[in-house]
């Protein structure tokens, strides 16, 4: 009768839990959408601010075509950097590294998790800047040192979520490829990493999302400019960037489209998640169809 009585209090406890963190993302959408989509019109959705390159709110010219540019080829850059070294370096924690080192590595990987993004903005701007400006000239804040710098970001919760994928797939992987004759890497790398695929594909999602919505390490390093970008090493501002710039002193509908652009922000991150769930969905539909096939032939 008791366990029934904690039972019924858990799942109301959790029901009330679940309709909370709902009820704020409503919310949340809510809001952005009234006072943002309004704010769209009221510029020009297409001719002054989707597809304009001119931002001068004094102007009433509000064009978000070089942020949203912008925020591509940080994160892009991040992808790059972040994504090769955070998966290689859980496979190394998965499968490769000693129990002694393992102890000391995991820690410091937590530890990069929870150092604030303004330290590594200040990071970024003492360490970072002048390297990338003695090598390559210029001030030094560029699409190259705010990528470098987000792609050190996300490595911990890229890191972290593909060891967890790599290390929840059944031994019985690992030890039929070695059966078969397969070395200890190539286990890993060809029988391990693909069984875990849609556990790194999120962590790849992951880490993307907090690249895209970083702001202040961003601010720091990227250099803030409101035009298009013609190299790596030319300044930038992101979508999130502007937003914080701005928001502080504006008006009407300078702070309408500074909302609008987080209503665009947001539809950018929705996008990617449904693109990458969509890219899992064919991915696990394939693997069933090529398991249906090896179970087929196996009977013949």
């Amino acid at each position: 009768m008791k366990s029934n009585i904690k039972e019924n209090v858990m799942h109301g406890v959790f029901l009330i839990a679940a309709c909370v963190s709902i009820f704020a993302v409503a919310m949340i959408c809510i809001f952005l959408f009234t006072s943002g989509i309004p704010a769209m019109f009221k510029a020009g959705i297409f001719d002054n601010f989707l597809f304009s390159g001119e931002w001068h709110p004094l102007n009433d010219e509000f064009g978000i075509l070089p942020m949203i540019l912008g925020s591509i080829y940080i994160t892009a850059g991040a992808i790059l950097i972040g994504v090769p070294i955070g998966i290689l370096c859980a496979s190394f924690l998965a499968k490769f590294c000693p129990n002694w080192l393992y102890k000391i590595l995991k820690p410091a990987i937590n530890l990069l998790a929870g150092i604030p993004s303004i330290v590594y903005g200040f990071f970024g701007v003492t360490v970072i800047v002048p390297i990338i400006r003695d090598l390559f000239g210029g001030s030094g804040k560029s699409i190259l040192t705010a990528s470098i710098l987000l792609g050190i970001m996300i490595l911990p919760t890229i890191i972290s979520t593909t060891e967890s994928a790599m290390r929840a797939v059944p031994t019985t992987y690992y030890e039929g490829a070695l059966a078969l004759g397969a070395t200890h890497e190539r286990a890993v790398f060809k029988t391990i990493m693909p069984a875990a695929k849609s556990g790194i594909l999120a962590g790849v999602v992951l880490g993307i999302g907090r690249a895209i919505g970083e702001t202040m390490a961003v601010v720091m390093v990227a250099g803030n400019k409101t035009t298009f970008a013609t190299s790596i090493f030319d300044g930038i501002r992101t979508m999130t960037s502007n937003i914080v710039l701005e928001m502080g002193y504006a008006q009407d509908l300078h702070r309408e489209v500074l909302i609008a652009t987080g209503v665009a922000l947001f539809v950018f991150i929705l996008m990617i998640n449904v693109s990458f769930n969509l890219l899992k969905e064919r991915g696990s539909r394939a693997e069933k169809r090529s398991r249906k096939k090896i179970a087929a032939n196996s009977k013949e």
